[in-house]
């Protein structure tokens, strides 16, 4: 059982402790500094923090066993909560500061939105009044759009009526500091047509899992007229929105904005926030929030199903797949706001409230936001006091149920709107009945999949089969295929987590091979010729060109396999699959002649030769172990394959399973094979006993057949044991036939070089019944035999000091054990004496001391440094603490071929006192760049950047010492980016990346 805190005292804080606390995995749920005293669940309190004090917030999770800390406002994000939480231990759900730059200042999330193809309205930045009125009464579009870029606690926006309403807004936020720092610049942007529409999702950094959408209701009085307010009401689901304009909300804002953030290296974690504007034009971004929204987080979380503290540790940890939240799409929420007399302006706060108990005794929720007191006497102690939120099954009762709701509540001052949600509903006032489609089931977009695939499956098409899709079954005539007395032969599989490779790569035109290998192999150790072959695909969300790759690829593997993909099931689950989630299965049906079963065990014996069948690779199973490795290393997979292939990490993966029947099959109906062996799940160690009788055994030479180097690389990088690598992957052999010894040339010969003798039967009383000799051996010489092919790339380093970088770059390489392509050849120090000389000697690294005292001019030492470069063979340059600023000579010699690493977010803060700099400016991020080196100090293309946040308390030391720990990760980083070729600097001074 946990202790959850959460951050925040408002509405959505309330409603997130109110949710947490039906955790059956939750205890106590603390609320800082919290309106909890309201609450009538005993789990559920009040502590009073500051929670600006981050150092003492640590300390009071530490002190009471808090599990996880929850955060709602927007403030402490940005100011890097998360991060100083994480850095000492304690789970935290909300982005980093990084992260939340997106909703703390509005000039980068524009760019960001520019930089990422996410649509959004057109804009431009101001900090001068004159530029910014300037832009607005000549733009060409409708620029009525102003914004203070900080935060301004949800109101910094104004939608002009008329360029003159627009200036006034700038000079009220430039001139007159209407919203202090957060209005230093603002954003001059274009007023967007359309229905706003809030979409928010759960995110662990790469999957994103959508909430159904909701629409604030920002306007303080009815009509949406009057002041722009944090919210004065809610509907949700918002039933205007299309089901398309919902799949580009996920797909090309939101999955869009996370890849982004984790392509910057600061990935997005918690909740993500979206207002979008729904234009003729599809669906734009308003602003982008870092956390919920208030009052939408009140109505989702009424319609969120399933454990609210499962989801938000999944986010924290990177499960979020596997704990993906679930929603009530049946119901509706409306949610009407009860506001102090006066708000947003000035208002009284002590009014006793009453009625609270008649609007619960409806069953109706009510949400605490701006009160104070307990139990007994609760007291008004905001602008939004209370929500107070209807569920049914329809808009109109839940909106006349929550105005009834409202005017049950009292308070002296009290005001609330009288005609939220009512739009949704005006122009359609008979709600129509219910249909299929309005559970999520669409049942045209399967129709449609259904006439997309018929001309795939035809193309299957064999003796005793007739292809004629929708149906309720098919028929396959066993006697027209050719059998005389067979035996039906069955069998079933998935494809397991190598869906997930296919998920994140985009690419699903070869799992359908997967599925078919997986279900045609199975059987053909029976010695069966697969006849036909059907098909499940299981979907939350029906995306019929995702869903016709996958069949197209399942079709390539039954026309390779020889066999006919007959029918199939296409189930469409909204709430079992979240989103566009899927999963397959495939069923085999074949037949062999009575007296051609295998295996033939009464006939198997000592002495008979296994062969091994030429894997394509790791084929299916092991993905989960395989992902957890790539985790490990911390690479993606569209970075290029270490393998020399020539294609991407994630297409490697991908690689389909190999189908056996054609190459096998002949010789089964020959009688020359005894048995066959599919080595699936459990690797060679568990499938080979499968086709041997119970007291023999087998013993295998590893270094018989060539490993591919994906295994010796899973092996060394996951330090993976030679038995669990044996009982998990194929290790190159995909399939095992037993021969008798007489038949093995002829049995060699139809196969070719596609198989290889690995080892032969032997008697086995006890123990392991398959013992593989050499595999290590064969791990680290197909592993290495690739590495040791590379063009190792030879490294000068400069240093004037300690070269704390330097041994981070010396740890890099060693750690690599000859992967790396990069070689540190040489040390070179402009000062004698230092202790970056001796880290080189101890590592047995050559080091040079050209002390620049010694020489007349700059250009004089340089050209020595140039050559004591070029003597060592150097072909890159790496500055680690090199205190000498270098000519323009020098430079151009070493163009694209020399590195350096700045101790800040680059173009910002250039020279040496950069933590100054950033302290002065009071930022709440900091962090390294390494570049390439240009004639202009601190300028060059960047390659690599690491961010930390800035706390409140920082001196110049303690943010030097967060910076130096992502020094030492990006500075290796950007030496193997330049080493290995997959960056380099093109000729218009910009970075090249190559796959």
């Amino acid at each position: 059982m946990e202790t959850i805190l959460v951050i925040g005292s408002g509405g959505r804080e309330h409603a997130l402790a109110w949710k947490l606390a039906q955790s059956p995995s939750v205890r106590q749920v603390f609320v800082s500094p919290g309106n909890a005293g309201t609450s009538k669940n005993g789990k559920i309190d009040n502590t009073a923090l500051d929670v600006k004090d981050f150092g003492a917030i640590v300390k009071y999770c530490k002190d009471e066993s808090v599990g996880l800390v929850v955060v709602g406002p927007e403030d402490p994000l940005a100011n890097g909560i998360s991060d100083y939480l994480i850095e000492a231990g304690i789970p935290c759900f909300g982005p980093s500061a990084a992260a939340s730059q997106i909703e703390a200042s509005k000039n980068f999330s524009k760019q960001f939105m520019c930089q990422n193809g996410i649509p959004t309205a057109r804009n431009q930045s101001f900090t001068e009044v004159e530029l910014a009125c300037k832009h607005i009464n000549q733009s060409t579009y409708p620029a009525l759009v102003v914004k203070a870029s900080g935060l301004a606690a949800g109101k910094g926006v104004v939608v002009a009526e008329s360029k003159e309403m627009a200036c006034q807004a700038v000079r009220e936020m430039l001139q007159e500091k209407k919203f202090g720092v957060a209005g230093e610049s603002v954003l001059v942007e274009e007023v967007l047509e359309g229905e706003e529409v809030s979409c928010l999702a759960f995110t662990d950094g790469s999957t994103v899992v959508m909430m159904p959408p909701a629409q604030d209701h920002k306007a303080l009085n009815e009509g949406d007229t009057g002041p722009n307010t944090g919210g004065m009401g809610v509907v949700c689901p918002y039933p205007k929105v299309s089901k398309a304009d919902l799949d580009k909300i996920q797909t090309d804002i939101l999955q869009k904005a996370v890849n982004g953030m984790r392509e910057r290296g600061t990935p997005y974690k918690g909740v993500l926030y979206a207002g979008i504007m729904l234009t003729a034009d599809g669906p734009k971004v308003l602003e982008f929030n870092c956390r919920f929204g208030d009052p939408e987080a009140q109505a989702i979380l009424l319609l969120m199903t399933s454990d609210l503290f499962d989801t938000c540790l999944a986010c924290t940890n990177g499960s979020l797949s596997d704990h993906c939240p679930v929603f009530d799409h049946q119901s509706c929420v409306t949610g009407i706001v009860l506001a102090s007399g006066g708000y947003p302006g000035s208002y009284k706060k002590g009014m006793t409230i009453t009625g609270l108990d008649r609007a619960e005794s409806h069953g109706l929720t009510v949400f605490h936001a701006g009160t104070a007191g307990d139990e007994d006497t609760v007291l008004t102690n905001g602008g939004r006091v209370l929500a107070v939120m209807a569920t049914s099954h329809n808009f109109r009762t839940a909106c006349n149920l929550a105005t009834r709701g409202a005017a049950l509540v009292k308070f002296d001052g009290a005001y609330y709107r009288r005609d939220i949600g009512f739009k949704v509903y005006a122009s359609c006032p008979e709600e129509p009945g219910m249909t299929y489609r309005d559970s999520g089931v669409n049942i045209t977009a399967g129709n449609s999949l259904v006439e997309a695939i018929k001309p795939l499956a035809s193309m299957t098409s064999r003796a005793g089969s007739t292809v004629k899709l929708g149906g309720f079954g098919a028929l396959f005539d066993i006697k027209e295929a050719g059998y005389t007395d067979p035996i039906l032969v069955a069998g079933t599989d998935g494809v397991g987590t190598k869906l997930k490779v296919a998920k994140d790569t985009g690419c699903h035109s070869t799992i359908g091979i997967d599925l078919v290998a997986m279900c045609v192999n199975d059987i053909l150790a029976q010695g069966a010729e697969p006849l036909f072959f059907l098909d499940y695909f299981a979907t939350g969300r029906l995306d019929v060109n995702l869903a016709k790759d996958v069949i197209a690829g399942i079709t390539k593997g039954c026309v390779e396999a020889g066999c006919s993909l007959i029918g199939g099931e296409t189930a469409e689950m909204p709430g079992m699959y979240p989103g566009g989630e899927y999963d397959v299965a495939g069923f085999a049906v074949g037949a062999v002649e009575r007296t051609n079963i295998l295996p033939r065990l009464n006939e198997i014996s000592t002495g008979d030769v296994l062969i091994g069948l030429k894997s394509s690779g790791i084929h299916s199973n092991g993905f989960s172990l395989v992902r957890k490795v790539i985790e490990k290393v911390g690479i993606s997979l569209d970075m290029p394959s270490p393998f020399g292939s020539g294609i991407t990490i994630g297409e490697e993966l991908l690689t389909p399973t190999k189908i056996y029947v054609k190459d096998v099959l002949p010789l089964m109906r020959r009688g020359l094979v005894k048995a066959f062996a599919h080595i699936t799940g459990g690797g060679l160690i568990e499938n080979i006993p499968r086709a041997l009788p119970a007291d023999l055994g087998v013993i295998i030479d590893a270094l018989s057949w060539n490993i591919p180097k994906i295994f010796g690389y899973l092996a060394d990088k996951g330090n993976i044991s030679d038995h669990e690598m044996a009982r998990t992957f194929n290790c190159g052999v995909g399939g095992v036939l037993l021969v008798d010894k007489t038949q093995v040339d002829t049995v060699m010969e139809q196969l070719g070089d596609q198989a290889s003798v690995i080892g032969s039967v032997h008697q086995c009383k006890e123990g392991c019944r398959v013992k593989i000799e050499n595999l290590r051996q064969a791990f680290k010489q197909c592993w290495k035999s690739m590495t040791a092919t590379r063009m190792c790339k030879k490294v000068g380093v400069l240093i004037s000091g300690s070269g704390t970088n330097l041994q981070a770059l010396i740890d890099y390489v060693q750690e690599q054990n000859n992967n790396s392509c990069a070689e540190i050849a040489l040390v070179i120090s402009n000062k004698s004496g230092v202790q970056g000389l001796e880290r080189a000697r101890q590592a047995g690294i050559p080091t040079q001391i050209i002390n620049h005292k010694d020489f007349g001019s700059r250009q004089s030492f340089d050209e020595a440094v140039h050559k004591a470069l070029v003597t060592a063979g150097v072909d890159i340059v790496c500055l680690a603490g090199f205190m000498r600023i270098l000519t323009g000579d020098f430079v151009r010699k070493w163009n694209g071929c020399m590195l350096n690493i700045h101790p800040s977010l680059l173009p910002s803060f250039k020279g040496h006192d950069a933590h100054c700099q950033v302290l002065k400016a009071n930022v709440r991020i900091s962090g390294c760049t390494v570049h390439f080196v240009a004639e202009e100090i601190d300028s060059g293309a960047i390659l690599v950047q690491e961010a930390v946040p800035v706390y409140p308390d920082d001196t110049e030391a303690t943010l030097s010492a967060r910076v130096k720990t992502v020094e030492h990760r990006a500075f290796p980083r950007a030496l193997e980016l330049v080493a290995s070729g997959q960056a380099r600097l093109g000729g218009e001074g910009q970075i090249i990346w190559c796959q």
